[in-house]
């Protein structure tokens, strides 16, 4: 293995005047209307720069005073701007690739920003300033808090890195916790995580599996013969569904493997020009199998 390998950005920042750092982008009006600039620029007033602006060496102006590229933080710097400040804390980039810096950014969930608002009240601040800091309301900071009150931890396990609307979340709480593991399955296993589809769940829950069985179906509006048939269909979507997990896994590898042995027989030229004669059309379905990234997800 090559120890060739090169640090992307210089180890040590630097403060720089912020009419010397040239955006490669403009921000438009509509984007500091958006509730994403109004929260950056709250966060800037409460705390100040948290994540540096990263820029590399551009050229030097007629002055001789080197200028330099920005790379990532151009709505930072128009806040910094439009806030009156003239220097700017950054880190140096040895590369002048702005996708390196953004491409695989993992946004958080309902319940990462609940474990990171709870980390921070432990730290000692307050929950005004939080909100002052995230540009929110108070009390939709202490929604979040609360977020995961009445949700089991496997549960929350199952759901913590997902999408999941805080809706849904607080719709798991009118069911027990054996309950909750299942629905968090079965989003999951959709790759649903929606208010009406939890709901649809919750709908189809026995009445002895909600936590508060006098209020367990009072608003669904659905006749108990036809709640009683959408508990038996969804007794049976959940068995299918564990039928195929069950046989996922073993599918795909065997798919993998066809896929390898078809890779290597079509490696071979005489076989491609026996079937492109006679066989052209399973050629080209073979080809695709071969071709196909889907398996390597």
């Amino acid at each position: 293995m090559s120890n060739d390998m090169k640090i992307g950005f210089e180890m040590d920042g630097v403060m720089l005047p912020i009419v010397d750092i040239l955006p490669i982008k403009q921000i438009g009006k509509s984007v500091q209307k958006s509730p994403k600039y109004n929260c950056i620029l709250a966060s800037i007033k409460e705390v100040g720069i948290i994540e540096p602006p990263v820029v590399c060496p551009a050229k030097k102006d007629d002055n001789g005073c080197l200028k330099y590229l920005l790379l990532d933080g151009h709505i930072r710097i128009d806040i910094l701007k439009h806030l009156g400040h003239t220097e700017v804390f950054c880190i140096v980039s040895t590369d002048d690739e702005s996708y390196t810096f953004n491409d695989k950014v993992n946004r958080l969930s309902p319940i990462q920003e609940h474990f990171m608002i709870m980390k921070t009240i432990e730290n000692g601040v307050g929950e005004d300033r939080i909100a002052k800091t995230l540009n929110a309301n108070v009390k939709v900071i202490r929604k979040n808090r609360d977020l995961l009150n009445g949700i089991c931890p496997e549960a929350v396990g199952l759901l913590k890195d997902k999408r999941i609307i805080p809706d849904a979340i607080r719709q798991l709480k009118k069911v027990k916790p054996m309950r909750q593991i299942e629905m968090a399955e079965l989003m999951n296993a959709v790759s649903n995580y929606s208010t009406t589809y939890t709901k649809a769940l919750i709908a189809a829950t026995p009445k002895d599996m909600f936590v508060d069985n006098g209020q367990a179906k009072e608003s669904t509006g659905i006749r108990p013969e036809d709640m009683k048939r959408m508990e038996k269909e969804m007794e049976t979507l959940e068995r299918d569904f564990k039928m195929i997990e069950e046989t996922y896994g073993r599918n795909v590898l065997n798919l993998v493997l066809a896929r390898g042995y078809l890779s290597k027989i079509l490696d071979n030229a005489r076989v491609v020009k026996f079937l492109s004669a006679r066989y052209g059309e399973i050629l080209t379905e073979l080809q695709k199998i071969v071709e196909s990234l889907a398996l390597e997800a």
